[in-house]
């Protein structure tokens, strides 16, 4: 579970703490993904285009340290 504190009554920057910590656990994408209903052909779709963009970016990364 997220939570943030909201010091000196400052809510705006404690808005963005909150919405900085539910894009890095990933919220935000999880529920666009919810938003709809998406076929089993689809989805099969999608995560393996995100599986080969995943991999492109480590063998980018490999290839630099290298």
């Amino acid at each position: 579970m997220v939570s943030v504190t909201v010091r000196d009554n400052n809510v705006d920057q404690a808005l963005k703490v909150l919405k900085k910590k539910m894009q890095r656990e990933g919220i935000f994408r999880e529920m666009k993904l919810r938003r709809d209903f998406e076929k089993p052909s689809q989805k099969k779709k999608r995560e393996k285009a995100e599986a080969q963009r995943r991999w492109r970016k480590m063998d980018r990364k490999r290839r630099s340290q290298e």
